[in-house]
């Protein structure tokens, strides 16, 4: 076996790329890159985002109850990176990146038009682990752009063109290999 043992830590990948809306009260919304995310129930639909407490997105995430997690295709790669280094503390992200706060449908954080897929979330529970908060929460509304759906209704994902972090770097998630179940088809 030619394996190189190292120590600990987050090395699994690739995980999605997105950007975390969330507001507070009637403030300014803000966006967080986040790359630690993804599904944990099924009945409710059940996702989770996971947040460094010194991070300004977590104490409006913390306080509102409330998240949109919005899905960004590989042409907002820029966005999606200035959104991760900048804080909204000092910056109107929506601003400075080029992206539109559009009005959801049953939290206060806006979906952001130019990601053409846009869950709404209210945060069910709180999970502090160390150096991040887990923000467990149900998917109230799920929005796609009409474009990114198939004639079926269904997702398209070349066309959604999704992608992924890989340990510091962005990776596009290209090429399917098959669909569910055809290791079993003759």
């Amino acid at each position: 076996m030619n394996k190189v043992v190292k120590k600990p830590a987050t090395a699994l990948f690739p995980v999605p790329a997105v950007l975390v809306t969330s507001r507070l009260g009637d403030g300014e919304p803000n966006i967080i890159t986040i790359a630690w995310t993804g599904v944990m129930n099924s009945v409710p639909p059940m996702v989770y985002v996971a947040i460094q407490p010194v991070r300004y997105s977590h104490r409006l995430i913390k306080e509102s109850g409330e998240y949109v997690i919005n899905i960004p295709t590989a042409d907002l790669a820029r966005a999606v990176d200035y959104c991760g280094v900048v804080s909204g503390r000092d910056v109107n992200k929506f601003k400075e990146a080029g992206l539109t706060p559009v009005a959801a449908s049953q939290v206060k954080a806006p979906l952001i038009r130019e990601c053409p897929v846009n869950l709404e979330c209210r945060v069910r529970q709180v999970l502090s682990l160390g150096s991040h908060d887990v923000f467990i929460a149900e998917v109230l509304a799920v929005h796609f752009d009409k474009d990114v759906l198939d004639e079926h209704g269904n997702p398209d994902f070349d066309k959604i063109r999704p992608y992924a972090f890989c340990i510091r770097e962005y990776r596009q998630v290209v090429g399917m290999l098959g669909s569910f179940g055809f290791s079993r088809k003759e």
